[in-house]
């Protein structure tokens, strides 16, 4: 299922209040799902990765958080230290886990073909929450094998629920509503808060 959201259009925002709270009854979990987190940055991904993360915990599954560069960096460090059947067991283990930041630095060679091999392991093993600032079609950027690309997309979509949101980052627009109040108080002699 693919739903795109965006921020501005009140009938969307109760749209994806319904699938929100859909994915909070944690089915996708207990049925081993995928949720795919798509948007630019500052629109939420983060925030409600992990929050479906946080409430799977709290109902008692073993979850982790990383960032894709993370997972990737300990991965690499892992085979170089000899350590790769105990690494890829540890990343097997949570019944949630979220990969933040996909999309934001890209996976060469050896990285991508650490980061499939996890999402191997866990494919309809245990849930994989991701946030991406890429479309899928962008995907191939991320990744420099295309192969690779269409393999951890087969595993992660086969059981996924892919969320596009889009819209304006809230931290920008907190700094523009800043910013506006500062001109304010400066043109009209005012008081900033």
């Amino acid at each position: 299922m693919i739903t795109t959201f965006t921020n501005k259009c009140p009938v969307n925002r109760v749209r994806r209040s319904k699938l929100i709270s859909e994915l909070a009854t944690l089915r996708f979990v207990e049925q081993r799902s995928n949720v795919l987190l798509i948007g630019p940055p500052g629109v939420g991904k983060t925030m409600i990765a992990v929050a479906l993360a946080r409430r799977a915990v709290e109902a008692g599954y073993r979850g982790y958080y990383t960032t894709a560069a993370d997972l990737v960096a300990r991965t690499s460090k892992a085979a170089a230290e000899g350590r790769w059947q105990n690494t890829m067991r540890f990343w097997a283990g949570p019944g949630v886990l979220v990969v933040d930041e996909l999309g934001y630095l890209p996976l060469p060679g050896g990285a991508a073909s650490h980061f499939f091999q996890v999402v191997s392991r866990r494919y309809e093993q245990g849930s994989i929450i991701l946030t991406t600032n890429r479309g899928i079609a962008e995907w191939g950027q991320i990744f420099e094998d295309t192969t690779v690309v269409a393999a951890v997309l087969d595993r992660l979509l086969h059981h996924c629920t892919v969320v596009s949101i889009e819209g304006e980052s809230y931290r920008m627009r907190g700094h523009r509503e800043k910013l506006s109040q500062l001109r304010d108080a400066v043109a009209g002699g005012g008081e900033f808060r």
